[in-house]
């Protein structure tokens, strides 16, 4: 097993990366190489990096070993260390050459708390069981120490027998020294090779074998268990089948293979298996090569985690603010396989990988699994998830109509069904030609409420007589009874500026008649409902009239549709049941936009991404600016947008687990050549798309390591769709896909589960990513300008102006809101962290447990004492330095203290500019009622007229934007505990003051 546990690690070091932070670590940028990023982790030298590099995951490269100064004792042969290219005796080229190496044994050096040195000659057992020295004056059974014992491998002269041996540790080299911590009373075995090389050989091999101890023993009880006659081997069968229960997803084909070929290398006539070879297929085929690697900068020194490794990751990483090392040891017994494991708070490699992969890791917050929005704002509020003649099965002509289409939409949440109506025999109208309208009442209502209890619009479209129109309200009352909802006068509008209409709330339960209202000599036309029946009105586009409007109008359409519902159907020349683009009318405030739920593709993924939110309800909160009364939004926004502040997603695609071939490509072999594509699908200064490289020929679990940076200026309309093809591919390309809301992203290290073309989950087939999300004000690239955006005043700082709207009056009293919104803008952009981050050596996207985290490390001494007290002055965390403190280290310091006199400018001064501003919007509503009135006493007219309203609606949107000062709080409380559990802290009696004592901190 030795030889294969980090066999599938080897590919995934032939790239570049740029692993997201961690507590400690510099900025790593596209270009830092992952075997560096892991040496910075744990906090070895250079040459400790090249070393596990050709060690461990560059088997084609073979460095030599050369110790120029070890014999064995009584044995001749001479061991040597060096990286010189010149031949030599010994070979690594991988993990196990470790081993080789540690078991044909050289010399160290063992420190004693004495100051005493003694040289030894140590070896390691072949059975991997122990580690043996000599000469001692100990017996051979004594001078041992058991693999088993070992808690944990420390590199450097980190224990007291080395901090606390003065002179001689000053002369011993860091790079070379390394610890071993044994036993309950956690003793140390302090040694030095003789050079750096020979001591990484020695801390690889060990924390191997510790990482691999836990691992081994739970995949022994599990073969014991299948081993029914306790003779050490099973069937082949049996063993397949264990494999696959032990690792969901992994296909039985590829393990069968695997146990065939360690029968093919060892010529073996009987397809039994020894539990040797179970725990050999199952670390190569089992191990996740990216979980590792992760697990390595998470852990102290060891291949498993503690609760307090778990609940730092939580934290920093996954943004659990409120992780509790209580919840940290339920999540562990929950996910952890082994006994051992749970009984010593152990985390390892594959309960890490069991629990990434659970639910709790799903890239969609669960917090939108369940109804989470207000419901109880109008209707027009809300997008609402519509159906398009569904039960349509072929194309809008001649298809023939299938009951369970309406089925699947209300299960899927659509909340708004269209039924195409029309006259049938004996008096019975008829859905499509296939079904009475009364088939269809009755399916509609058996399942109108099992998925939501929202309100359920039915949208008839008909060309009925009068009689079938009369016999179809009675249907209606009938099999819907008290469902139905009744107006108190009929018909009721829903446009209009008197109409208020209805919540979802208020109609929870109620099936509603909506319908296209026209004129009384237009009776009997598509569109029209008897007089009879209780309906509502809404204004019904086509496609293409929808899109001119959107193109040429798109202020107007969303101003049209803050008090009316609007519904958007596909076009009639889509006789194949096409779906448009929901976001195009999306974008425009359509609330309403009919989709064909038949027809599986990219249109219908936008779809269902955007209403999955919410519990998948069936109806979704609009923007903001699409609600408020007086607001500015326009569809072809190109930059920023008024009161709504950018966002910077950054995302990287780690992996991907278990991808089957596409289900609709040719013949040609069990492999694919995967890809993943990212859209972002928003505002049209949103749209982007971009994708991994090729990984070719790896269908099971390929590694892309790829980063991707978005820009967002409209966050709640912004879509975000992954889609998996194959590069090559005969027929078709299609693997998988998943679509969300970037509203509902969370962010950390997160599983995508992927979803096949119908929208169904693909049994445990996932990506494997991680994602970070920051205001572009903390430091994101650059925004484009957008309108009324001018980069004037202080080093180049943009700043939104308002606008001229050609009344005088209005003019002047937004002009007097310039300062305040230009000191606003001074604050905040002063307050941000961004700098401080970069001098801690950190990205923007980085928590500020992580720099506190950094700052606690940069301000301590090799001897543990800290170089700075922490003091409260006025209630703010400032940190005077003790020591002589370095260069880089005063720079920190010096960002450290800019930052919280920023974070304290803007605190005590955000309330008084926020009033000021808050005053000129107030002054400036005073003049909403009356805009028209003036705008023609100034002479405005048409078109004038009506830019003179959207630049009011401009300014008083700019004017809403807020300058919360709670952030800032946040911040200066985190750093003031998160400095003071470093023990930074020392405050004089005559300044304590009470502190809020957060257990969890985040912020940044």
């Amino acid at each position: 097993m030795s030889q294969v546990f980090l066999k599938p690690c080897l590919r995934f070091v032939e790239r570049k990366t740029d692993f997201p932070p961690f507590p400690g670590i510099s900025r790593v940028s596209g270009g830092t190489s992952l075997p560096i990023l892991i040496f910075q982790v744990l906090g070895l030298c250079t040459s400790c990096m090249l070393m596990l590099l050709i060690l461990t995951f560059s088997p084609s490269v073979f460095v030599f070993l050369q110790d120029p100064s070890v014999q064995k004792v009584g044995g001749g042969r001479k061991k040597t260390v060096s990286f010189s290219s010149m031949p030599s005796e010994k070979k690594v080229s991988s993990a196990a050459d470790c081993l080789a190496f540690m078991q044909g044994g050289c010399e160290l050096k063992k420190i004693r708390p004495n100051s005493r040195v003694y040289c030894r000659f140590y070896t390691l057992d072949p059975d991997l069981s122990c580690l043996r020295w000599e000469p001692s004056k100990k017996d051979g059974d004594r001078a041992r120490l058991d693999v088993s014992s070992i808690r944990e491998v420390r590199t450097g002269k980190s224990t007291e027998t080395f901090l606390h041996n003065g002179p001689l540790s000053e002369h011993l080299a860091e790079e070379a020294a390394f610890s071993i911590i044994h036993g309950d009373d956690y003793q140390s075995l302090d040694l030095v090779a003789l050079s750096a090389d020979v001591a990484n050989i020695w801390v690889t091999g060990l924390r191997y074998l510790l990482g691999s101890k836990m691992r081994s023993e739970w995949l022994t009880a599990e073969f014991a268990q299948v081993d029914e006659d306790g003779y050490g081997i099973v069937s082949e069968d049996v063993a397949v089948a264990t494999i696959c229960k032990l690792c969901p997803g992994i296909k039985e084909a590829k393990v069968r293979l695997r146990f065939k070929e360690i029968q093919r290398s060892k010529e073996k006539l009987t397809s039994h298996v020894t539990r040797e070879e179970f725990e050999e297929a199952f670390c190569e085929l089992c191990t996740r090569p990216d979980v590792y690697f992760l697990m390595v900068q998470l852990s102290k020194d060891r291949e498993c985690l503690d609760p307090q490794d778990l609940r730092l990751f939580l934290e920093t990483e996954q943004g659990l603010s409120l992780a509790t090392t209580e919840g940290c040891w339920e999540l562990l017994r929950r996910y952890e396989p082994s006994a051992q494991g749970k009984e010593r708070g152990l985390l390892g490699l594959d309960g890490f990988a069991r629990y990434l992969q659970s639910p709790e890791c799903q890239l969609l917050d669960p917090e939108q699994l369940g109804v989470c929005q207000d419901m109880n704002m109008p209707l027009s509020h809300y997008y609402i998830s519509t159906s398009y003649r569904s039960y349509l099965l072929d194309d809008q002509v001649h298809g023939r109509a299938d009951l369970g289409g309406l089925i699947k939409a209300l299960q899927s949440g659509c909340r708004c069904l269209e039924l195409g109506v029309t006259d049938g025999p004996e008096g019975e109208p008829l859905l499509g030609v296939d079904f009475t309208i009364r088939s269809a009442l009755e399916v509609v209502n058996k399942y109108a409420f099992l998925t939501s209890q929202y309100p359920l619009l039915l949208y008839l479209c008909h060309r009925c007589s009068p009689d079938q129109q009369h016999t179809m309200a009675q249907h209606l009352r009938k099999v819907f009874g008290s469902r139905l909802y009744t107006p108190e006068a009929l018909p009721v509008s829903l446009g209009g500026r008197a109409t208020t209409l209805p919540s979802p709330e208020q109609l929870k339960g109620r099936i509603v008649i909506v319908g296209k209202k026209l004129p009384p000599d237009h009776e009997g036309c598509d569109g029209e409902v008897h007089k009879q029946l209780p309906y509502w009105t809404l204004c019904s586009l086509g496609e293409g009239e929808a899109g001119r409007l959107t193109s040429e109008s798109p202020e107007d359409l969303v101003m049209f549709t803050k008090r009316t519902l609007t519904r958007v159907r596909p076009s009639s020349v889509r006789l194949d049941s096409s779906n448009p683009n929901p976001q195009g009318y999306w974008k425009g405030g359509v609330q309403l936009v009919a989709l064909n739920q038949q027809t599986p593709g990219a249109m219908l993924d936008l779809h269902r991404g955007r209403f999955t939110q919410n519990g998948g309800c069936g109806y979704v909160l609009r923007p903001a600016v699409m609600r408020d009364e007086v607001s500015y939004f326009s569809a072809h926004t190109q930059g920023c947008v008024p009161g709504v502040p950018p966002q910077t997603l950054r995302i990287k695609i780690i992996s991907a687990h278990n991808l089957p071939k596409p289900q609709g490509s040719g013949a040609k072999g069990e492999v694919i050549d995967p890809y993943v594509v990212l859209e972002l699908h928003g505002v049209p200064a949103d749209c982007a798309e971009q994708r991994t490289r090729t990984a070719a020929q790896n269908q099971d679990d390929p590694l892309f390591d790829e980063t991707f940076e978005f820009q967002v200026n409209m966050p709640e309309l912004a879509l975000l769709r992954f889609v998996v093809l194959d590069d090559d591919y005969i027929g078709d390309d299609f693997i998988g896909q998943y679509s969300v809301a970037f509203e509902c992203l969370q962010p950390g290290y997160r599983n995508v589960p992927l979803l096949g073309l119908a929208g169904d989950p693909l049994p445990h087939t996932s990506l494997f990513v991680h994602v970070a999300i920051t205001n572009r004000r903390g430091g994101g690239k650059a925004q484009r300008r957008g309108l009324s955006v001018r980069r004037v005043g202080r080093r180049g700082r943009e700043y939104v102006t308002l606008r001229h709207t050609g009344i005088k009056v209005v003019d002047e009293t937004f002009k007097s809101a310039g300062g305040p919104l230009k000191e606003a803008t001074d604050l905040r952009e002063d307050s941000t962290t961004a700098s401080f981050k970069e001098q801690c050596g950190l990205p923007t996207v980085a928590k500020l447990k992580q720099c506190i985290q950094t700052l606690g490390t940069r301000l301590q001494s090799p001897e543990g004492t800290m170089g700075a007290t922490m003091v409260l002055k006025d209630g703010y965390p400032r940190l005077e330095p003790l020591l002589g403190l370095s260069e880089p280290t005063r720079k920190l310091l010096a960002a450290y203290e800019t930052m919280i006199a920023a974070q304290k400018q803007l605190i005590e001064n955000a309330d008084a500019v926020q009033e000021r501003i808050a005053q000129v919007q107030r002054e400036g509503m005073d003049f909403h009622e009356d805009l028209s009135r003036l705008g023609e006493k100034e002479g405005l007219k048409g078109r004038k007229l009506n830019k003179a309203v959207e630049s009011f609606t401009w300014n008083i949107t700019v004017l809403k934007v807020k300058e919360e000062k709670w952030g800032c709080e946040k911040n200066v409380k985190s750093f003031t505990c998160g400095l003071q559990s470093l023990q930074v802290s020392k405050r004089p009696r005559s300044e304590q003051k009470s502190i809020v004592a957060f257990a969890i901190f985040e912020g940044g």
